[in-house]
């Protein structure tokens, strides 16, 4: 009996994003609609009630987990790039480009103040009682509202940006007629 000497890979095909970026943006997706739910919600809640606490305390350790989908989103994806067919003319592309950039720079810049704001209140960001990310810088208590408030317009702007790539995204399945949005929806096997 003989076996071979490797065993067969599966590759991707040209036409398709590979099952880690697929799963990558969705988890970014959901997360990002999460965040800026629950952070609406508890506006809603008395302060000092025990679910506006808990979303609070939710709303931190999904930042971690949003952080960590982010920077490894950026780091996968400078690491293998996965060159698909053109989609559209020059200017389609131009466009598609421009706002998976502002996606990128609004995601990593989200992740970025929610970690200033929560250590602007003076100590870790919790996650979920199991560890506390300690402060890499030190903020006052004097830069907590302007850094809330930055942080509350990148997270207008994202879902705003956000929304536009998802019309984008049908305007190819729905008028187009191409597959745009199966390169990101189904994977390959």
């Amino acid at each position: 009996m003989s076996f071979p000497a490797t065993a067969p890979t599966r590759s991707v095909p040209a036409d398709r994003h590979d099952g880690l970026t697929i799963a990558l943006h969705w988890a970014t997706a959901v997360l990002v609609l999460a965040q800026f739910a629950s952070a609406h919600v508890w506006e809603l809640l008395p302060r000092g009630t025990p679910l506006r606490h808990a979303l609070i305390s939710t709303h931190a350790a999904l930042g971690i987990v949003f952080a960590l989908v982010v920077l490894t989103r950026i780091v996968w994806r400078l690491a293998r790039p996965h060159a698909l067919p053109p989609a559209g003319g020059p200017l389609e592309r131009l466009a598609a480009g421009t706002v998976h950039l502002a996606l990128y720079a609004l995601l990593l810049a989200q992740a970025v103040l929610g970690f200033l704001f929560g250590w602007s209140a003076g100590g870790g960001l919790r996650f979920f009682d199991l560890f506390s990310v300690p402060p890499l810088i030190v903020l006052g208590r004097e830069n907590s509202h302007l850094l809330a408030e930055m942080h509350n317009a990148v997270a207008w702007t994202l879902i705003g940006v956000a929304e536009l790539h998802a019309a984008a995204a049908l305007l190819h399945h729905h008028l187009l007629r191409d597959d745009v949005l199966r390169r990101m929806v189904y994977r390959s096997e």
